[in-house]
């Protein structure tokens, strides 16, 4: 154990398996977690060649084996709860895409919140067995998060009781779902429904691709991987062309929405249910964005404890990079970050579970609420997260750039998120015109609940600056009930902001959509304003559930550190709306920094609190036991150039130009 990592944990002020305990959700939670990885990590059969030495196709075929391998395993050792099975197959990938990701996240979800109950019994057993591999077949070349764009069609014959599938242009081609290219055998296809000469917009297919025995592609089908993207090594992304292809009327997912046998159409109860499973995904990527910044933060604090550079004193020792207050800057404001997420990923996880349970049961009051809050905070978190895991990697100096260090794996299989299941900017407008909505709903006197309900108050509730006349201050920036206030108007102004911007707008004589599209950069603060406003408060709640002294003490510094570098990001917005002075500015910049020194000592311990094993975060750098320098050295003799001495292209290339000159 290297001896700065065994200094800094002797330093913790906190218990950090209780704060693990608390991030789990539970000690028992704690414990199952560890023994799910420990059946990973003990089989034989999920040992490995490392990926980084391996070809593209390698790589696949590597991915293939363990997620079959892993299917067994789950079957075999009784786990049934989807939260286990979700860990046991996250443990199984590591730092990697699983190929049957889709198969697990989107297909099965799918045909369980959109098959009809007849439905259920024929497809179900296909897809939990496993002769129905299955993927998600939305995205097109030519439309990705504007669904309402997609080209592709499904057209109803009543004659034979069949819906015909087409592509009908190159930007109609399916592209970018995973597992397409060359895994699944069947996809749930997003298609523009025709029935009786009319379209009733996007619905969804059960479609065969692939032989189930030879998985030969079908007639009229043409399939095949897109090709290296970035991230993604191991995942065959694959493109769909759909030519007069025909399947039974009941290969329609109809719980909600119909069509008769004579084509007659019945329309679902909301249309945002054919969403679902993506409401779902954007849910759980709020969760993905904490663990992903977790793992690059416990990389780059572990390491800045045990890197040491330069002088902060001539002649005296190299201190730890850990000690400059500019590595504090960088890192510890990611650290409280990745904490908010975590606490933010469990309330998202809650609040799905409860309004999916309320819609099975007909009550779709508060989908409209849900599909804006997921929308907003997966483009939020993931938006930090990215440009957190790239500033943790920078902060490691060369060594970050180095595949050793998992930074780079880390950073390019996040990344894409800021893209799939909703293009970030879009889903900020989304969520924008939900807020909108809201808004002029509470203009109108009606009460309104749930995380918009503060614009209920917003006309009468103001927070004065400090006093720059006879004005009372009541914003403490030691408090963090008083600045989740600030935060909630500072939404509520800006959301206003957007209003009246697309009201001017309206009033020069533009239409609807001129006026939205010229006010969105309005909307998207807004709607960034009020994320960041919900992060704040469920950071600010979690604290409540606390009862250890000095686990309630380390978070609640997080917390306050979280909301105060927000502010200092964002201060023209609370300059702009007289929700802070100037005077409040400066005192908010020294309390930071006050914030980073009463952080440093228990560093390293927060990042411990993560618990993440070595193996699953694969990283030289991160190691629990600071022993970076050895295993980088032992990582780099394993590349395949030095199996030999002297490579064969000396002999074929370099030796032979010598001859020539």
């Amino acid at each position: 154990m290297n001896a700065d990592i065994l200094k800094e944990r002797s330093g913790a002020s906190f218990d950090v398996e209780k704060l693990t305990n608390i991030l789990d959700d539970g000690t028992e939670k704690t414990k199952r977690r560890r023994e799910i990885e420990s059946l990973v990590f003990s089989d034989e059969d999920f040992k490995e060649q490392d990926p980084n030495f391996l070809s593209r196709s390698e790589r696949y075929d590597q991915a293939v084996r363990k997620s079959a391998q892993m299917i067994l395993k789950i079957r075999d050792y009784g786990i049934s709860d989807p939260e286990e099975i979700y860990y046991y197959k996250s443990t199984v990938k590591g730092n990697q895409h699983e190929v049957l990701g889709l198969h697990f996240v989107m297909f099965l979800p799918t045909l369980i919140n959109l098959c009809d109950s007849e439905q259920s019994k024929k497809w179900l057993p296909l897809a939990q067995s496993f002769q129905a591999v299955g993927t998600y077949a939305q995205t097109e070349m030519g439309h990705g998060t504007h669904l309402r764009g997609l080209e592709t069609t499904a057209t109803y014959d009543p004659s034979t009781q069949e819906f015909v599938l087409n592509s009908p242009t190159v930007t109609s081609i399916k592209w970018w779902p995973g597992g397409l290219g060359k895994t699944s055998n069947h996809a749930i296809v997003l298609a523009q429904l025709y029935t009786l000469g009319k379209c009733h917009g996007l619905h969804a297919f059960v479609v065969p691709i692939r032989d189930m025995n030879t998985h030969e592609p079908l007639p009229g089908i043409l399939v095949g991987d897109i090709g290296p993207k970035f991230g993604f090594h191991e995942v065959d992304n694959g493109y769909l062309r759909l030519d007069n292809v025909r399947i039974p009327r009941d290969n329609m997912l109809m719980k909600y929405a119909k069509v008769e046998p004579n084509g007659t159409y019945v329309k679902p109860p909301s249309a945002k249910l054919t969403y679902g499973t993506m409401v779902f995904i954007r849910s759980m990527i709020v969760g993905e964005s904490a663990r992903a910044l977790s793992k690059a933060c416990t990389i780059a604090i572990r390491y800045s404890a045990v890197r040491h550079q330069s002088e902060i004193r001539p002649g005296e020792p190299e201190p730890q990079i850990l000690d400059y207050q500019t590595q504090q800057y960088k890192l510890f404001p990611l650290l409280a970050e990745a904490y908010a997420f975590l606490f933010v990923g469990q309330y998202m996880g809650q609040t799905y579970n409860r309004i999916n349970g309320d819609i099975n049961q007909g009550d779709f009051s508060e989908l409209p609420e849900l599909h804006a809050l997921s929308a907003g905070l997966k483009a939020f978190t993931t938006w930090a997260a990215n440009s957190g895991i790239e500033v943790c990697r920078m902060s490691c100096g060369g060594h970050g750039y180095s595949r050793s260090s998992a930074l780079p794996d880390i950073y390019v299989n996040f990344t894409p998120t800021c893209t799939y299941e909703g293009e970030n900017t879009v889903m900020m407008l989304q969520t924008a015109r939900y807020l909108v909505k809201s808004y002029r709903q509470a203009k109108e006197g009606r009460q309104l609940s749930g995380m918009v309900s503060y614009l209920n108050e917003a006309e009468t509730q103001r927070v004065q600056a400090q006093p720059v006349s006879a004005r009372p201050t009541v914003v403490d920036v030691n408090d963090l009930s008083s600045l989740v206030e600030i935060y909630k108007l500072r939404a509520a102004t800006l959301i206003e902001m957007a209003v009246k911007s697309i009201q001017q707008e309206l009033q020069h004589r533009k239409s609807q959509e001129d006026a939205w599209n010229n006010s969105s950069i309005d909307l998207v603060r807004a709607s960034d304003a009020h994320c960041h406003y919900v992060v704040v408060k469920l950071f600010t709640n979690k604290l409540r559930e606390v009862s250890d002294t000095s686990i309630h003490s380390v978070l609640s510094t997080l917390a306050l550190l979280y909301a105060l570098h927000g502010i200092t990001k964002n201060s023209g917005d609370f300059l702009q709306a007289e929700l802070l002075s100037v005077p409040q500015m400066l005192q908010i910049s020294l309390r930071i920094k006050e914030l980073l020194a009463q952080l440093r000592p228990n560093a390293v311990a927060l990042v411990d609190a993560f618990d993440i094993n070595d193996r699953k975060l694969n990283s030289c750098l991160g190691r629990y036991d600071g022993n970076v320098y050895e295993h980088m050295f032992e990582w780099a003799r394993r590349s395949p150039l030095n199996a030999t001495e002297v490579h064969e292209s000396f002999h074929k290339y370099l030796k032979p130009l010598r001859a020539k000159l």
